[in-house]
């Protein structure tokens, strides 16, 4: 939870007794690797931040059955369907653990009381979807204007920590390249 509660700090600021309000509307939750914090179809009951772990969303390919990642999100991130956790509506997508992950919940209702109750914390919120749409923009651009090898720079400059984390083959389907095309740029670089 303090992680949590620096996190928002950086932001806006709390009282104590915000801060005990603030504390009363969150619940942990474990899972363990490969386990689903959401599946497709499903309606997203929780936004939850990441204390420790990642996370990864996809859809399958019906085509050829392969996994699209749509995101991946690591210790002191997001991860949640908003638009399925905002309108209560069914998911598209998958949400599930790459290793263990902590996390902090809050279901729906809860987020709406808190909100009612610290309205500062709507700035805190706002902050945080506006770096997301940020990302999701770049990530359109650099889809639809870069080759691939640029993009997988951007990537490792980017999340250097997610590189560490999260297997190759994920970050190639996040990139939209193979995880052998990944291979050979880690080969060229090796040997320059």
């Amino acid at each position: 939870m303090d992680t949590l509660i620096k996190n928002i700090g950086q932001h806006v600021s709390l009282s104590p007794e915000e801060i005990a309000i603030f504390k009363s509307f969150w619940t942990e939750k474990t899972l363990e690797k490969g386990e689903f914090l959401l599946r497709n179809g499903e309606i997203c009951r929780y936004d939850s931040y990441i204390v420790s772990g990642v996370l990864k969303a996809f859809c399958i390919n019906a085509e050829n059955g392969n996994e699209e990642i749509l995101f991946l999100a690591i210790d002191h991130w997001w991860a949640t369907d908003i638009s399925s956790f905002s309108k209560q509506n069914a998911s598209i997508y998958n949400i599930q653990a790459v290793e263990k992950t902590s996390l902090l919940q809050i279901s729906h209702q809860s987020f709406q009381k808190m909100l009612q109750e610290i309205p500062s914390l709507e700035r805190y919120f706002r902050i945080i979807l506006e770096s997301y749409l940020g990302t999701l923009e770049k990530r359109i651009v650099f889809n639809n204007m870069y080759k691939a090898e640029q993009k997988y720079y951007d990537f490792l400059d980017t999340y250097p920590d997610i590189v560490s984390r999260v297997p190759q083959y994920l970050i190639a389907s996040y990139l939209g390249v193979s995880a052998e095309f990944i291979s050979r740029i880690r080969k060229k670089n090796k040997s320059s």
